[in-house]
């Protein structure tokens, strides 16, 4: 046989054999979780004296936090409160872990985020009650808020994270050019997270996915409010390490109050805080003890500014689902639309006639659309907050219906209100709740000052028919993220850095940005050629020669030069620099008499 006939038969046999590899599915261990407990739960909700009473705390002690469900008030238990000494083990152990786990390359760390992503596929609508009973969402909101974002995720980390955090090769310089520059992404150590009740699931899974895969170790303080689902999330988790066998303390999820969080803050190598700005505020105080860096998702309240020429029907629908998706305690709420006043009226009109058709009630428990209030005593804050509103001129102009009307649970009926303006506070602090507040506006430049005038910065929505327009208005609000023509659609392009400024924080996950803020960013510099080094020139060695200034003035000039006749000039003015010079009819080299 011909030897290129060889050549080519067993090219043929390697890229069949190859596509026979990529089109067998690969083995994927599979979990086997215990949900006897959660189940149990589940079953218990009917028995007497399972209820929590609002007010009763955690039964006057102060080593355990209770849990119940905000939609129906059904008890779940207590948990413990981490003592300060206790976190701080936990990050000993987890150091421990990570020195191991850094070690591991990206085929393992990709292991692990498929069996994790194995387990949620599967067990979509098991993760999704304990979630919706955990925080009082309605089934939907938590397919949407917990399941579907948390997918694309580790989708997008197992397309593109190892390209992410591979070495980056930088360019040198006229200076440098005998040099290779590149930029490592090496682990930090142990990341700790504060997250948030709003989505119990993905607030976990969030920060871990992108820690255990850039190496590090996490360690994840869960709300006080949302802490029963965390030791259940926590189970698959620990389930997914024995799998593949990354190191039991590599992951911890703790439950606790402000004294838990701030060890934690003080403990780690760096530290992932969404929630409020209050608490922002004292977690960078802490961290500035210890130097420790921060990225903090603080309070939203993003502006919709919809304009004349958009598609209406679009809008309406986007709307309502901003607002209420999760009872409001959606992240990067749309709290604020600015409509123009052309097409105000009939704005109104579509959204009340929708926002009076939908249903509020226990999201377990029948059909509904909007679930509970998470947070104990948010219900009486939203209702003093329409009251101020009212009172300052507001109107409402729908309410949702409560189903049933005698539910004991947590809820508040999504309100529509016209005739808002910034001097009401619901204008002005961050709601977290199902009110849609409507606002006109006659020009662009108008509604962009409107859109601007608030202490928050994350999110906002531009909605036109000239995508130029709504692109120029975007382009002017002082924020982290801006949809065109949609709402909040960043999210779920996770090749994008999610974060805020003003007081909706700083410093962003996700994306590129996101990933790598986890690691060390070391700059490496070496030689490129061989047997090519860096030699200090002699005008420059000790002692310094006479001319050692002229030399490197000389030589800035030559690399530096604005025009090609100045760096001509420069390079001439180093020649001469180097050349001997006679001193009393002696040669003088470098400064030095002969």
């Amino acid at each position: 046989m011909d030897p290129w006939q060889t050549m080519l038969a067993l090219g043929a046999v390697f890229v069949i054999c190859r596509l026979i590899l990529w089109l067998l599915p690969e083995h994927i261990p599979a979990l086997n979780v215990d949900v006897s407990d959660v189940l149990g739960v589940e079953n218990k909700q009917n028995e007497e004296n399972n209820t929590f009473v609002p007010g009763s705390g955690s039964g006057g002690r102060a080593d355990r936090v209770p849990c119940y469900d905000p939609a129906t008030m059904q008890h779940l238990g207590y948990f413990p409160v981490m003592e300060p000494d206790e976190v701080r083990q936990v990050v000993t152990r987890a150091r421990e872990a990570q020195i191991v786990w850094a070690t591991t390359g990206f085929n393992q760390r990709r292991l692990l985020l498929k069996v994790l992503l194995k387990y949620i596929l599967e067990h979509q609508e098991l993760i999704c009650r304990v979630s919706a009973k955990d925080s009082g969402k309605t089934m939907l909101d938590a397919t949407l808020g917990e399941i579907l974002t948390t997918c694309e995720k580790i989708s997008y980390l197992l397309k593109e994270g190892e390209r992410v955090l591979r070495p980056q090769y930088r360019s040198t310089g006229m200076l440098m050019i005998h040099k290779s520059a590149r930029v490592e992404y090496h682990p930090l150590g142990v990341i700790g997270a504060i997250v948030p009740w709003n989505y119990p699931f993905h607030n976990i899974f969030n920060p871990l996915v992108a820690a255990v895969f850039s190496g590090n170790a996490i360690v994840i303080k869960v709300s006080e409010h949302a802490s029963w689902s965390g030791f259940f999330y926590s189970r698959i988790i620990q389930s997914a390490l024995k799998a593949v066998g990354a190191p039991a303390d590599l992951v911890h999820i703790i439950t606790g109050y402000a004294e838990t969080g701030s060890a934690l803050v003080s403990s780690v190598d760096k530290l992932i805080f969404v929630g409020s700005t209050t608490v922002g505020r004292k977690v960078m105080e802490t961290a500035a003890k210890t130097l420790t860096p921060v990225t903090l998702e603080l309070g939203g309240k993003d502006p919709v500014v919809i304009c004349e020429d958009a598609d209406l029907s679009q809008v309406i629908h986007l709307a309502v689902r901003a607002t209420l998706q999760s009872g409001g305690q959606n992240c990067a709420g749309a709290e604020r639309f600015y409509v123009h006043e052309s097409i105000h009226d009939e704005f109104v009109k579509e959204v009340a006639k929708i926002v009076k058709s939908v249903r509020v009630g226990p999201p377990l428990e029948g059909i509904c659309d909007v679930g509970a209030i998470c947070m104990p005593d948010h219900v009486e804050k939203l209702e003093m907050l329409v009251r101020d509103a009212v009172e300052k001129g507001a109107e409402i102009v729908a309410r949702g219906n409560l189903l049933p009307t005698d539910s004991p649970g947590q809820f508040f009926p999504p309100t529509v209100l016209i005739n808002v303006n910034h001097s009401m506070r619901l204008m002005q602090e961050e709601i977290f709740g199902p009110i849609l507040n409507i606002m006109k506006f006659k020009t662009d430049e108008e509604a962009v000052r409107l859109a601007n005038d608030s202490s928050f910065g994350l999110g906002s929505s531009v909605f036109s028919g000239s995508k130029n327009r709504a692109n120029a208005i975007a382009s002017k609000l002082y924020c982290g993220m801006a949809a065109i023509n949609d709402f909040a659609t960043g999210y779920l392009c996770q090749s994008l850095p999610f974060g805020g400024v003003k007081e909706s924080g700083f410093g962003r996950f996700a994306g590129e940005e996101g990933l790598r803020a986890l690691c060390i960013v070391k700059a490496v510099c070496e030689d490129r050629i061989p047997f090519v080094k860096t030699n200090i020139p002699k005008p420059l060695q000790y002692p310094v020669a006479d001319n050692a200034f002229q030399f490197q003035e000389s030589l800035i000039r030559m690399l530096y030069g604005l025009s090609w006749t100045a760096k001509l000039t420069g390079l001439l003015d180093l020649i001469k620099s180097l050349s001997p010079k006679k001193v009393d009819g002696q040669k003088q080299s470098n400064g030095k008499v002969e």
